[in-house]
């Protein structure tokens, strides 16, 4: 199933506590950005390691989240940014959340016969997202999470990652040992048609993804889409995996 078809998925998480709205200015380091908010500069967390650089561009407008906690440094997080009409969703931990909400309501039709939910499971050099237990075949899942779209392909990574790469190692090897294995794709937007590996920017990746899928390992996207405080599932999107030829 692709963007577009219809389908009807109930899981969402909501977005808790206070949000409001600024322009971007810049981004100090991977993990901190300053947000223009009427006349103060906010410091403001954000949670996602991708170069976002199609996103986070100076005066976009973006969504913070105010958090007030012992120990941290800012009092944001940056959590979307207004982009073509549509907010997108830039905090890499929300996937996992969603991804526990639609498996609890089976809402994940390939994932959709298992009924133990374990979070955070470590198998050999990786701690996978879930376990996932039906009596007979034990499931290992990773979620992805992914913002990055160019003209309507949902591209992952959007920067080099050696931890992606290990856990796709990781699935391959439990799928050997007598585990389903698969890696789930959450397109954090609403504009894309299908999902490839982003071979420009992490070649092995896509090398090593691939060489997952042709050994067993199953390979699914979905996206999901933000409006107001409430972050939604809303269906499947395509995966291909076939290189691109330059002609």
């Amino acid at each position: 199933m692709y963007i577009g078809e219809s389908q009807t998925l109930i899981s969402f998480i909501k977005i808790e506590g206070r949000t409001l709205k600024g322009l971007f200015q810049e981004r100090r380091n991977r993990f901190l950005a300053l947000v223009k908010v009427e006349d103060m500069i906010l410091p403001s967390f954000l949670p996602n390691p991708g170069r976002m650089y199609e996103l986070l561009t100076p005066g976009k407008e973006v969504l913070l989240r105010e958090v007030f906690k012992e120990k941290r440094r800012t009092s944001y997080d940056l959590i979307g940014v207004f982009h073509r009409g549509q907010t997108v969703s830039v905090d890499s931990r929300l996937p996992n959340r969603l991804v526990l909400e639609a498996l609890k309501n089976r809402d994940i039709e390939e994932l959709s016969e298992y009924n133990i939910i374990k979070p955070e499971y470590a198998y050999r050099y990786s701690r996978f997202d879930f376990l996932l237990i039906n009596g007979h075949e034990p499931c290992i899942l990773e979620v992805k999470s992914c913002t990055l779209v160019k003209d309507r392909v949902a591209l992952f990574p959007d920067a080099k990652t050696e931890r992606g790469r290990r856990h796709l190692r990781d699935l391959i090897e439990s799928k050997k040992e007598g585990y389903r294995a698969c890696v789930l794709f959450i397109v954090q937007r609403t504009d894309a048609l299908f999902l490839a590996p982003n071979d420009e920017t992490d070649p092995q990746f896509g090398k090593i993804l691939r060489d997952a899928a042709s050994k067993g390992v199953e390979v699914y996207a979905y996206y999901s889409n933000f409006i107001k405080n409430k972050i939604t599932l809303k269906g499947k999107v395509g995966v291909e995996l076939e290189p691109h030829q330059d002609n």
